[in-house]
């Protein structure tokens, strides 16, 4: 980045009180904790701030603390980081979260501070720091720093080349009209879209819902994209029209996920200050999310035992196959009665390569069962030429039904797929390939029963054609006497 990232937000000072619980108290059926230690952190918008200076940048916070001794320990902190903290003046209370933990569990939160004061002015120094930033970033968490007016008009005069990515809060303001990337979570997402009445048909559930929600957020809020973090799901990426794009999150253990959201909007803050593309920052921001929660949340930030989390894997795709040669239809009937989610999708998968399995692999991620649609040969040859296939539809299902994260495949004869989606009837159909921001063609028919159409992140470079083309050129060479590997 060209210049640091600013972080813009409420801080406040988090404390965790570990203890061990080994017995109860003779009065009353509550632990005794013994042996308690003290444990100081930034939190809020201070807690995003010394995540990025871990990684290594330039950060500067520009916050509300009060006159107290809690804001002086979050500067400390902060400093300690190696963050410059740009103070708002500010008549209220820093406030304070102190959870008590027992064995990595929270027992008990204590707060103080609760009620915020008022920013009463904004110094040139913060208008320094936002005209230098190579990015920004505004933590929302509801004690009225972004609602300052003479604040979201620096934030709103940023020019176009520093991108802003805006972490809103249900108590907080709305993102100033232009950001590049709003990050609500699901919960907030739909806080957010009932209080501006943003319409959702009632047949629209789970991923249909919440593209419609974030396709909302876009044009409410006139922000280029909204990202709606889903937990352990990922994330759904909306820019308003199109189908929305889906980074399904690797599969993780966590004992405390606090934090989470925070690593999530820090990480695509960072990249799109280095000149990543939404999508791909939205990427870098799943992964890190996931990361961070498996490490142990907070705890491998500010030294506790980060060993009560750790990863379990790299997808959902255990026990998948067990029901590949069941019949597509009733398979995807049984299970959208045991209320689980169908995911489909299609292609011709010709030659199957690592893009494909990475699409396959994201796709199951999505729900409870997935049925890979596959061209059969007389269609392959209406779309790609009288030469292909290369392997024949039966051949192409088998592998298909080899691959644990495939449930069932349906082999359907026309040039596209709509026919088989409506024996199907899933819930989401996943697009792979270059549809971000883009109208998905299966999209229509989707919305007869309320599904949702998604695009799937793509491995670059991994091509069908690639391989014919690489396999040709590798014949006439040796054709040609050349021997060359």
């Amino acid at each position: 980045m060209r210049g640091p990232l600013v972080v813009v937000g409420d801080a406040l000072l988090d404390i965790d009180l570990e203890g061990s619980a080994s017995r109860l108290t003779p009065d009353a059926p509550v632990p005794v904790l013994d042996d308690l230690v003290e444990k100081p952190r930034p939190g809020g918008a201070g807690l995003a701030a010394a995540m990025a200076a871990r990684d290594g940048h330039d950060v500067v916070l520009v916050t509300a603390l009060g006159s107290d001794e809690a804001g002086a320990r979050v500067e400390s902190l902060l400093e300690r980081e190696g963050v410059r903290v740009v103070r708002l003046p500010y008549d209220g209370p820093t406030a304070v979260k102190e959870r008590v933990r027992a064995s990595g569990q929270s027992l008990l939160r204590l707060d103080s501070g609760s009620r915020p004061g008022r920013v009463t002015a904004v110094p040139a120094e913060v208008a320094d720091a936002l005209r230098g930033a190579g990015a920004v970033l505004v933590a929302d968490y509801g004690r009225g720093v972004t609602s300052v007016a003479a604040l979201r008009e620096l934030l709103a005069a940023l020019p176009r080349g520093v991108p802003v990515t805006w972490d809103p809060h249900p108590r907080g303001s709305a993102p100033v009209p232009g950001v590049r990337l709003a990050t609500p979570n699901s919960g907030e997402a739909e806080t957010f879209a009932d209080r501006l009445e943003i319409s959702v048909p009632q047949r629209s559930g789970g991923l249909a819902a919440v593209g419609r929600r974030a396709d909302g957020l876009v044009a409410a809020w006139q922000a280029q994209a909204v990202a709606v973090t889903l937990g352990g799901q990922g994330a759904l990426l909306s820019y308003g029209s199109g189908a929305p794009v889906v980074t399904p999150a690797p599969a993780v253990n966590a004992v405390d996920p606090c934090g989470a959201g925070d690593r999530f909007a820090v990480s695509a803050a960072l990249a799109l200050g280095a000149g990543a593309i939404t999508t791909e920052a939205i990427a870098a921001a799943v992964a890190d999310a996931a990361a961070y929660v498996a490490g142990g949340g907070p705890a491998s930030l500010f030294g506790a035992d980060p060993g009560s989390a750790s990863r379990s894997g790299t997808g959902s795709d255990s026990g998948a196959g067990s029901s590949g040669s069941r019949p597509a239809e009733g398979l995807a009937a049984t299970v959208a009665a045991r209320g689980g989610t169908v995911v489909a999708t299609g292609g011709c998968f010709d030659l199957l390569h690592a893009g494909h399995v990475a699409t396959l692999r994201a796709a199951r991620q999505l729900g409870d069962c997935l049925v890979v649609c596959l061209n059969s040969d007389d269609s392959v040859r209406r779309l790609k030429g009288p030469s292909r296939p290369l392997v024949p539809a039966t051949d192409r299902a088998r592998v298909l039904e080899a691959l644990e994260c495939v449930d069932a495949v349906v082999v359907f004869d026309e040039d596209t797929p709509v026919e088989a989606i409506r024996r199907i009837r899933p819930h989401v159909w996943a697009k792979g390939g270059d549809y971000a921001g883009a109208d998905v063609p299966e999209a229509t028919v989707l919305e007869e029963w309320g599904g949702q159409a998604v695009v799937l992140p793509y491995l670059q470079g991994r091509s069908t054609s690639r391989l014919v083309r690489t396999a040709a050129d590798r014949v006439t060479a040796t054709n040609a006497g050349d021997d060359r590997p």
